[in-house]
């Protein structure tokens, strides 16, 4: 595996993930990481830069534009290869399989060869050291690229990708994920595991915005981001992504709930 260190990262670092070819998203966070005064070198992103919306290119270019540090995810590995699929990790012919092949092949007619490059040359873990702690920042797991890891997961799941991130680049304290989409923290002995979230989808909680993950002084804090959600609703629709991700960007709600621990979905989150 790739592995590209950024070395001491003090002060404020701001982590996030899933872009998801959602333009109006990515501009609001790059707002928001000038307003906080982030430097690119003190912001990273845990992959998927294409997915579920409509503007793939362009978001790319604002991504790269950035120049902040990007794990590859699946997106970016499936791209790059020239796949014929997104290799999300959805079950095959589930509701968030079969919708995934209408905004792959969007993306995969808009992303050009230079992106193509860029995307392979990606790393696969990116760590740096935060106020004497050592961190790892992936995509979803170690083992799988697409394992989705979620807050109700077993505590097991997270000490075998943990044991592998720590063969792969020793010991760490911290560890950045994303690929899930549903920004959480958990303490797995004496490491932290932080999902940072994606800023192109809500969280399924039935509101418009989404989730990055601000560092400092060693401590994560979830923080919601709100940008023109409308906006790039319309912009999907414009495009015919209307398999029902553009509802999600304005109900909050995903259009299938499939991929989700039972635990996670409406029904149980509702009665709870």
């Amino acid at each position: 595996m790739s592995v590209q260190d950024l070395g001491s990262l003090d002060g404020q670092v701001l982590l996030f993930g899933g872009p998801y070819s959602n333009l109006a998203a990515t501009r609001a966070l790059l707002k928001k990481a000038q307003d906080l005064g982030a430097a690119a070198d003190h912001m990273i992103c845990t992959g998927d830069t294409v997915a579920y919306c409509a503007d793939a290119a362009e978001t790319v270019t604002a991504i790269r534009g950035a120049g902040c540090p990007v794990v590859a995810g699946n997106c970016e590995k499936q791209l790059a290869s020239n796949a014929m699929d997104c290799g999300c990790g959805f079950e095959a012919g589930s509701t968030c399989d079969l919708l995934s092949a209408g905004w792959y092949a969007v993306a995969d007619k808009t992303i050009g060869g230079d992106d193509r490059a860029w995307m392979k040359g990606l790393p696969d873990i990116v760590t740096f050291r935060h106020h004497g702690r050592r961190a790892a920042v992936i995509h979803g797991g170690v083992t799988d690229i697409s394992r989705f890891l979620w807050q109700v997961s077993p505590e097991a799941a997270f000490v075998e990708e943990i044991g592998c991130l720590r063969d792969q680049v020793g010991q760490v304290d911290m560890v950045v994920a994303g690929h899930c989409g549903i920004a959480f923290q958990r303490r797995i002995g004496s490491v932290d595991w932080i999902n940072a979230g994606a800023i192109g989808l809500p969280p399924n909680d039935g509101k418009p915005q989404t989730r990055y993950a601000l560092l400092e002084a060693g401590r994560a804090e979830i923080r919601n981001l709100s940008y023109d959600h409308e906006a790039a609703a319309t912009q999907m629709e414009t495009c015919g992504l209307t398999q029902g991700y553009h509802n999600a960007l304005r109900t909050g709600y995903w259009p299938s709930e499939e991929v989700l621990p039972l635990a996670l979905r409406r029904a149980a989150v509702a009665s709870g």
